[in-house]
């Protein structure tokens, strides 16, 4: 049985980690000290206990266990498991936990068959997945089921789980304090990875052992096993951190590098963009994710952001990684050093927004184009003051804005960077409209 299998716990007082789930007055303990199951999802990364919380939880109700992996099942098998709860039901009369692993692989109509059986109490309904519920899980089956999120396992929860293992199923393998740290840090939160690089590495320590000289012969006894860094370096392949191209770890990631960004933190900005290269993300993708973030957050107050992003992409593209990277990094460094602004972004939203709402207005006559002689004798361009002409470059007073319209306050320059001079520059400009409007 491979060590994983063997340390699965036996007792909901045995599972290492999720205490904000089973400790005193939490929620999944209230419903075991009250005996009252109800149907949830579990969500959360692989290897926190998922599934082996599914079955403790059935032991602890006292239900039948119907297990379904929606990586191979489909309606034949949920109709199977309708069928042996309704057996359990008439036969002994307990009741049943239907565990469906990997539920956001379900289609619609799969998920669909679950909620009529579900809403009659044939059985309590228990899902497991690492992708976001709010977004993979029906709204109606989400709606009949409380939502626990299980945490990755802390470094405490890990070491704790090296101990047991050693001591039960290890025959008391001696684990060195170094070795420990190594087989904690490559598991990166997943409690399953870190027994299977645990059981590798005692192998390997078994190994070397045996291939160790032979007592004296004075009979002594062998020194006992001992697993030592160099056992765990043998078997460990480079770390692999957590990452999902496609999952919510993606999506956190860029947003948490978007963040650091706009909360003007290189390091961190910098932490999140190796994080995400050292986990695959296309360099491309990031490199445009950079270029919105001088578009959104930086915008006018420093516009050298938009260009300096632009030739990162373009550096990428000609070199390709890892050199082509380090141009994307200094962008990233850069953007989160540049003075912020969303104005031209809010300013953008604004209006678009207004427009979605607004009635069809005609562009005003003094503004319309006159190509022929019809459209110069209906009067369009007529009376229009050509703004070079005008003192200052500037045609003061000019109404631009459809008529009846009025002059919406959509961009707001912000006092930093550029902006700053921006809004010196329209305030005075705006001084001069209210000074040629002013009646004589």
């Amino acid at each position: 049985m491979p060590l994983a299998e063997a340390m699965r716990p036996a007792r909901i007082e045995d599972v290492v980690g999720q205490s904000h789930l089973l400790g005193p007055g939490k929620p999944l303990r209230a419903a075991l000290d009250a005996r009252r199951p109800h149907s949830m999802i579990f969500w959360g990364p692989p290897g926190v206990g998922k599934t082996t919380l599914a079955r403790l939880l059935a032991e602890a109700f006292d239900c039948r266990f119907v297990a379904i992996s929606a990586v191979l099942a489909g309606v034949k098998e949920i109709r199977e498991s309708v069928e042996l709860a309704r057996l359990e039901r008439d036969t002994s009369r307990r009741g049943t936990i239907v565990f469906v692993d990997e539920v956001h692989r379900f289609n619609k109509a799969q998920q669909d068959a679950f909620l009529p059986h579900v809403e009659s109490g044939l059985f309590t309904f228990v899902g497991a997945t690492t992708e976001n519920p709010s977004f993979e899980v029906n709204n109606a089956l989400l709606s009949r089921a409380a939502v626990y999120v299980l945490r990755r396992l802390d470094e405490t929860d890990l070491r704790t789980l090296v101990d047991r293992a050693a001591e039960r199923c290890l025959d008391g393998l001696a684990v060195d304090d170094e070795a420990a740290r190594l087989l904690v840090e490559s598991a990166d939160g997943d409690g399953r990875r870190l027994l299977n690089n645990l059981e590798l590495a005692a192998t390997a320590a078994g190994a070397l052992d045996r291939d160790a000289p032979e007592p004296g012969a004075d009979d002594t006894e062998a020194p006992p096993r001992r697993l030592t860094p160099v056992h765990v370096a043998q078997v460990l392949a480079e770390r692999v951190r957590q990452f999902d191209k496609g999952g919510d770890a993606f999506y956190d990631q860029i947003s948490a590098l978007h963040k650091s960004v706009r909360g003007s933190h290189p390091n961190a900005a910098l932490y999140w963009l190796v994080r995400m290269l050292d986990g695959g993300a296309d360099p491309r993708y990031l490199a445009r994710r950079v270029v919105r973030m001088a578009i959104e957050d930086i915008g006018l107050a420093d516009p050298r952001a938009l260009r300096l992003s632009l030739d990162a992409a373009e550096v990428y593209e000609r070199l390709g990684s890892p050199e082509g990277e380090l141009a994307i990094a200094q962008a990233v460094i850069y953007l989160a050093c540049a003075a912020k602004s969303n104005a031209g972004y809010a300013a953008y939203n604004e209006a678009r927004d207004f427009v979605k709402r607004d009635a069809s207005r005609g562009v005003p006559v003094h503004l319309r184009n006159a190509p022929t002689k019809l459209m110069k004798a209906l009067g369009h361009g007529r009376a229009y003051r050509y703004a070079h002409d005008e003192p200052n470059g500037y045609a003061a007073g000019e109404q631009y804005m459809p008529e009846g319209l009025g002059e919406p306050d959509w961009y707001r320059p912000v006092p930093r960077g550029l902006e700053t001079k921006i809004a010196e520059k329209l305030d005075w400009l705006r001084g001069l409209d209210a000074q040629a409007r002013r009646p004589s």
